[in-house]
């Protein structure tokens, strides 16, 4: 089973990490993995590049070291895949939210997410699939991923923030990383 980048044949296949259709003729990644509904066949879950080297950079990576067409933005590429593999939880983000309730617990310090603070939903991949994995808060976000260097996931997974949304996000992971070391 080899991964594979290619131009998209049509317009119809969504992209498995943001749920965007990917454009016909653009360059999508296909990762292919065993089809766990039938036996001796494989399934290809068709990706955008950047989703690609966001959430599953260790596929990515193994494309990309068996030399392939000059990509122009394949540095961004690169510096995903190494930040995801040094950083793994950080393939898990999807994106930041305010929470609508104040039942959900943080999944590093298990403290109740009050309503309308921020948060970052996880999401963890098993058979082929992305599933709702919890969340933590946007301030457990040092301790967590071991970074506060994940604004471009936030929003690359977040389309719908708005810029006060951002800068005050922005601002409040400034304050997680003073406080987490």
């Amino acid at each position: 089973m080899t991964h594979i980048i290619e131009p998209a044949s049509s317009g119809r296949a969504k992209c498995r990490g943001c749920g965007i259709a990917i454009s016909k003729g653009e360059l999508r990644f296909g990762e292919r993995l065993p089809n766990p509904f039938a036996d001796d066949s494989e399934m290809t879950l068709w990706f955008h590049l950047l989703c690609a080297s966001l959430k599953r950079p260790e596929s990515l990576r193994e494309v990309i070291d068996t030399g392939i067409p000059p990509l122009a933005e394949i540095d961004i590429l690169k510096a995903n895949i190494e930040f995801g593999l040094r950083h793994h939880l950080s393939q898990r983000i999807n994106g930041v939210e305010r929470a609508p309730s104040g039942r959900a617990r943080c999944r590093d310090c298990q403290e109740t997410i009050t309503k309308d603070t921020w948060r970052i939903p996880l999401v963890l991949f098993e058979e082929g699939l992305f599933n709702a994995s919890g969340n933590i808060h946007l301030g457990c976000s040092a301790t967590f991923f071991e970074s506060t260097e994940i604004m471009d996931r936030l929003c690359h997974f977040s389309k719908q923030l708005t810029a006060d949304d951002i800068g005050e996000v922005t601002t409040l992971l400034a304050s997680s990383k003073k406080a987490g070391g």
